[in-house]
Formats: C-alpha cells, sequence, structure tokens
C-alpha cells in the first residue's frame, strides 16, 4: 500500500469532496466505482481501488454508482493546468474531437501518432482515448434520457455512438441497467423538466464545480464585456442570467446560465444552473465544455487560494473572496478579436459581419463573425490576427501549444503582449500569466491569473461608483 493511496484512502474515509473528479475510487466486492463524497458505507482498504479517472474503472469492469453519480463531477483541474501532450489530449477529448474526428484526428493536432497517443494516455490515465471518449458520451447519453423526452434511437446517435446496440451495450457496462431504465431513475427535478416539454424549455444542466465559488465577480465582468446580439446579462446583482450564442461543430445553440450558486450536499462543492438550446444534440457534449471554461467550473479553488493565500499583500483578498475564478471563453477566436476590439470594436463587427441566427432567441439574433469574414474585410492588426485564425497560422483550440501560440501571436504585426497575455489567459486558459504592468512575483506560480484576477476585482470595487449595482 503506497502513501500515495494511502492518502486518497484518508480522502475517501472523510468524504472529502475537494477530490471529486481528481480520482475515482472502485470497491472490488460490489463492483460500483464513485467520486470521494460518496455518502456510501466507507469500504475496506484492501477492497478499494483507485483510478485517475472514470474511463479506467470503467474498462477494468466496475459501474457507476447510482447515488454518487461519479461522472457528473467536475473535471480535474489537472488537465486545464498541464501544457504537456497528455493535458492537451485530455482538453481536446473533453471538446469531442474524437467523436468527431477520431483517434487519428486526435493524433494529427497534437503532432503525433495514434500509437503514440495511446501509449502515453493509458501510462497517464490508465485508460486510451476511445475509452475516454465512451465514458463522456455515456455522461452525454444520461443527460439526454433524464432531462429529455427524446426516443432513444435518437439519443444513442446525438450521444456519439455509431449504433444503438453500441450505445445500449455501454449504457448497460455504465449504469447496470438499459436506457429506458436509465430513463425512469431520473432526479425529480429532472422528471419534471422533461414533462415540461424540452426541448421547448431546453436542456437544463447542473455544471458542477468543486469548493466555494465567487459567481459575482465573474457576472460583472461579463455584464461588463456583454456584446449586443451575440450576449445578454439580465437580472439584479446576485440573481442575474447570463444569455450567449454558439457557434458549434454541427450546429448553433444558445446557452443561459444563472448565477446564483447552487450548494451541493454537505462538505460538497455546487453548480450553477444552465440551460441549451442546440440545433444539432450532438453539439451536447462541446457545448457543455465551452461553458465550463467560460466560468472555470473545473479549477480546484482549494489549491489556488492555499498558494495565494500565504502571500501577505494577497491574503485579505483571498479570505474575503475564496474561490475566485478566473473566467476564460467559450469561444477563444472571437475572444482573441475582441481583446484587440474592446467591446463597442466587437459590436460593429457583429453588425457588420454576424451571421444572423435562423430563429433569434430574444435579444440574441447573431453568431460572432467567423475568422475568415473578418480577414476578408478588416485590414492592420485586426486583418492579419483574423487571417492567422483561418489558416491556423495561430491555434487556440484546447489543443493548442500554449508558447507556440504565445509565439505566433506576438510574431503578427501590432499585436503587442498585453494583447496576448489577455488571449493566453483567457482563450488558452492558461493559469499563471502574468501580464506586462502587473507585479506578479515567481511566488504566486502557478496560479498568477487568479492572483491578477484577485487584484483587478479589488481594484473593480473600490473604483465603482456606489448604488445597487456596486461590485460586492
Amino acid at each position: 500500500m503506497t502513501q500515495y493511496e494511502d492518502t486518497r484512502y484518508e480522502a475517501v474515509r472523510s468524504r472529502d469532496a475537494r477530490f471529486d473528479g481528481e480520482f475515482f475510487f472502485a470497491v472490488r466486492t460490489t463492483g460500483i466505482y464513485c467520486r470521494p463524497s460518496c455518502p456510501a458505507v466507507t469500504p475496506k482498504r484492501d477492497n478499494v481501488r483507485f483510478y485517475r479517472t472514470a474511463a479506467a474503472a470503467q474498462g477494468s469492469g466496475f459501474r457507476a454508482c447510482r447515488r454518487c453519480r461519479p461522472d457528473a463531477v467536475p473535471g480535474s483541474a489537472e488537465w486545464d493546468a498541464r501544457a504537456d501532450t497528455v493535458g492537451r489530449a485530455m482538453r481536446l477529448i473533453a471538446d469531442g474531437v474524437v467523436d468527431r474526428e477520431g483517434v487519428p484526428g486526435l493524433a494529427a493536432r497534437l503532432g503525433y501518432s495514434a500509437r503514440q497517443v495511446q501509449r502515453q494516455l493509458t501510462a497517464e490515465v490508465g485508460a486510451g482515448p476511445v475509452a475516454l471518449a465512451r465514458a463522456q458520451r455515456a455522461h452525454t447519453a444520461r443527460i439526454l434520457l433524464q432531462t429529455t423526452a427524446l426516443p432513444v434511437t435518437e439519443i444513442a446517435f446525438a450521444s456519439g455512438f455509431a449504433s444503438v446496440r453500441q450505445f445500449n451495450d455501454t449504457v448497460r457496462a455504465v449504469y447496470a441497467t438499459t436506457p429506458s431504465g436509465l430513463r425512469a431513475t431520473a432526479p425529480a427535478r429532472d422528471r419534471a423538466w422533461r414533462r415540461a416539454g424540452a426541448p421547448a424549455a431546453g436542456i437544463p444542466l447542473r455544471l458542477a464545480h468543486r469548493g466555494p465559488y465567487q459567481a459575482g465577480p465573474v457576472f460583472d465582468l461579463l455584464r461588463s464585456e456583454a456584446v449586443p446580439g451575440i450576449e445578454e446579462v439580465t437580472g439584479p446583482p446576485g440573481r442575474r442570467t447570463y444569455r450567449r450564442t454558439l457557434r458549434l461543430p454541427h450546429g448553433t445553440g444558445t446557452a443561459a446560465v444563472d448565477e446564483r450558486p447552487r450548494a451541493g450536499a454537505p462538505r460538497t462543492g455546487g453548480w450553477l444552473d444552465a440551460r441549451l438550446h442546440l440545433t444539432d444534440l450532438r453539439d451536447l457534449t462541446t457545448s457543455v465544455r465551452r461553458l465550463r471554461r467560460l466560468f472555470d467550473l473545473d479549477a480546484d479553488p482549494y489549491a489556488v487560494d492555499e498558494r495565494l493565500g500565504a502571500d501577505p499583500r494577497l491574503a485579505p483578498l483571498v479570505a474575503a473572496r475564496p474561490g475566485l475564478r478566473s473566467p476564460g471563453t467559450a469561444d477563444p477566436e472571437e475572444l482573441a478579436v475582441r481583446a484587440l476590439t474592446g467591446r463597442a470594436g466587437a459590436e460593429r463587427l457583429v453588425r457588420r459581419y454576424g451571421k444572423r441566427l435562423d430563429a433569434p432567441d430574444g435579444t440574441l439574433t447573431h453568431l460572432f463573425p467567423e475568422p475568415a469574414a473578418l480577414a476578408a474585410g478588416e485590414d492592420g492588426t485586426l486583418g492579419a490576427l483574423a487571417a492567422a485564425l483561418a489558416d491556423g497560422t495561430v491555434r487556440l483550440d484546447p489543443g493548442a501549444d500554449r508558447e507556440e501560440s504565445a509565439r505566433a501571436l506576438l510574431a503578427l504585426p501590432g499585436l503587442d503582449a498585453a494583447a496576448t497575455a489577455v488571449i493566453r489567459t483567457r482563450a488558452l486558459g492558461d493559469p499563471d500569466v502574468a501580464p506586462p504592468g502587473e507585479d506578479a512575483p515567481d511566488t504566486w506560480r502557478p496560479w498568477r491569473s487568479y492572483a491578477v484576477r484577485h487584484l483587478r476585482t479589488d481594484r473593480d470595487r473600490r473604483d465603482a461608483p456606489p448604488g445597487p449595482d456596486a461590485a460586492p
């Protein structure tokens, strides 16, 4: 029994939600795998096996616990933070690349052979790309089965399965029941949504997070940046809703996320309520992943706060806002353009080049223009950036190498270090960026992006005018 496994077992014994999604444990005598905070009876140590991913547990023949729903935990913060091949691969798989392009497409994006990618992932996380994608498809299928009234056959293909038989076999293997049986076990809240008439009501989601979540500063930032036509923030502080349009691989969509965090069971994290309207349900996995990046829901606030809270300058800010997040983006290429143009310039681009939705959703009427359209119509730094995004000279997708992308950005005429830092922080999700002009010492590594967000949030609070809309 290794010391590392001893630590994990203690987390299971104490039902420590800080480790939900960071690893999973399985019980040999029951054939079930769980999240560390599972409220079931603590198993004997000799009967416990540990896995880095749900896919690895499933690959060893274990079924998902119906009580703690281990497939619904936040993703591991490690994969978003890591800049190596495995971290990039995990981000691409989460974005649905294997479902859309297969393992060869994943390998090509990473610059390795399919065999090398298989070997590295299996060594690091205990499962290859096919198994990881299969686990993700199973989770998507459960959401659709339990929150929509769609026929089972339609759900099978919407979830990314190649056949109904493959879908049925996977559901039985992962959840130990049939698709109809899984639908029947839906929580009361999801059954109510289903009866309400989805998809008219949208697909309801619980976007889980670990630890505390400071929603107010995130929604303050989104409100200050919202571009009419593609985004809006409505409602009073504390009860706001953020809505935006999404360009997705198979179609388009609109998303709504509520500000008020919901508390989970004692000692766990919580979630943000969200709704999705999609023109093609195959985009569910990708759209969820993009919302999670936008709201930084896979972060590990315990690790961030422990490091930054030890600094005298940051300690009072961390104490005042535990769990402050560093927001990302739902569309990296859009974010890069907006880093240059600002809000007013982005609104001009939407009016001039944005594609109208086939069915507008209230004030949401357009998609942000694609880089190719901007490259054809704009010149200067903006035109150069758009052209580089369109032809792949600059990559900002989840599998991009952050260092290479930063170098490519800085090589563009007129694009400075400040704009590159914004793009690296938010479009590439880099947790350790020190923008020029900010005093961000190495002692804040690897969380300098979060330290800067603390400083700017505090600065915004002090500069805000008094009144009901002042930042908390």
